[in-house]
């Protein structure tokens, strides 16, 4: 797999496996270094009283946040993600949610993607900023 094609990258997220993304059923609709789209399924994904985990929006959130910032870094370069934030304006209790991950910042050491999740209806569910440090692959 390389890291740099977009297509290559997000067809090998989309492959059942293990990861949590996976677990999720988070799945990569759209992806380069400047903008991501992912869809992940409510149902599976909630809290005791049937709403989506707060967690989970947070989770799709880093995901893709962290898909596009391995494409800003190229090959031969590791993204972890440092700083996560997320502000929840409504739940969401069926259906799906649908997030995209906007380029703030790309840099050589460090990028930022904004993230705005909505519902089936396009409401804002969750808005999230994630910030990825770069380094140099071991």
């Amino acid at each position: 797999m390389t890291l740099t094609d977009p297509e290559e990258l997000a067809a090998s997220m989309n492959e059942p496996g293990g990861h949590l993304h996976q677990r999720m059923g988070i799945t990569i609709l759209h992806a380069s270094a400047e903008r991501v789209v992912g869809r992940m399924p409510v149902e599976g994904n909630t809290q005791p009283h049937g709403l989506l985990h707060g967690g989970a929006s947070c989770v799709l959130a880093e995901t893709l946040g962290s898909t596009g910032a391995t494409l800003h870094a190229g090959e031969g370069r590791v993204v972890v993600g440092i700083e996560i934030n997320a502000t929840h304006h409504r739940s969401a209790s069926s259906g799906h949610v649908t997030a995209v991950a906007t380029r703030v910042h790309g840099g050589r050491t460090l990028a930022t993607y904004a993230i705005e999740i909505t519902d089936d209806e396009g409401r804002a569910v969750c808005t999230a900023r994630l910030t990825c440090m770069i380094r140099d692959a071991r």
